[in-house]
């Protein structure tokens, strides 16, 4: 099994800090997999439904342990990249906004 694409949705919030979706050998995608950010760090939670007794049951989930955590590995590496990516992006568009501001102030104060 091979997971061969994997896309990160970010949220922010206290403790769903993604959604994930994956697909497995090019064939076959799981939708709404979590990353969550629990009392030892993050873990990924498989796509789950209330059933009748308010307990929730998965929907799809790996059957060994070797499975579960090669997919927590995969899920967790691509989410910390796509942090790192917004972040930076973001701490860049600071930047851009604080040059931008410290322009007007100047064109303003010369005039």
């Amino acid at each position: 099994m091979e997971i061969t694409d994997v896309k990160i949705f970010l949220r922010e919030s206290n403790q769903l800090k993604a959604f994930v979706n994956m697909v497995i050998d090019d064939a076959f995608i799981v939708r709404n997999i979590k990353v969550i950010e629990g009392e030892n760090g993050l873990f990924v939670a498989m796509p789950s439904r209330r059933v009748s007794n308010g307990e929730y049951r998965d929907i799809a989930h790996p059957i060994n342990t070797e499975t579960r955590n090669m997919i927590e590995q995969v899920i967790i590496k691509k989410y910390k990249e796509v942090l790192e990516e917004a972040l930076s992006s973001a701490d860049k568009k600071r930047e851009v906004e604080d040059e931008e501001e410290q322009t007007e102030e100047t064109e303003f104060t010369s005039e």
